[in-house]
């Protein structure tokens, strides 16, 4: 795996960090609508999501179609399908049991 890569999933790991941490901040804020302390939390969190989402979008390609920019080419179309990640190069990973005949 060449560096590029490493750093781009890299950064791919950290966003999706950040988003099951917001989900969690948001279902906390559901039930506790007033508490501050977890909205700052939230808004912090949700800022530096967006910014490596933003920065993710303009080295590689957009997330999300609000972060596409593009002018020449429509390039929301060109980022890879979530089912066409390292499987089709390297196989199902070790921890997919079904796939190797483990339990169903």
């Amino acid at each position: 795996m060449n560096n590029l890569q490493s750093e781009m999933e890299q950064l791919l790991k950290d966003i999706s960090i950040l988003d099951f941490a917001l989900v969690d901040f948001s279902e906390y804020l559901d039930t506790h609508p007033f508490d501050k302390q977890a909205i700052a939390y939230f808004n912090h969190y949700n800022k530096i999501r967006m910014d490596l989402t933003r920065q993710f979008s303009e080295k590689y390609y957009p997330l999300q179609t609000s972060f596409s920019s593009d002018t020449t080419e429509w390039s929301w179309g060109l980022a890879p399908l979530p089912w066409k990640s390292n499987y089709e190069k390297e196989g199902p990973g070790p921890e997919c049991l079904p796939c190797k005949g483990g339990r169903k």
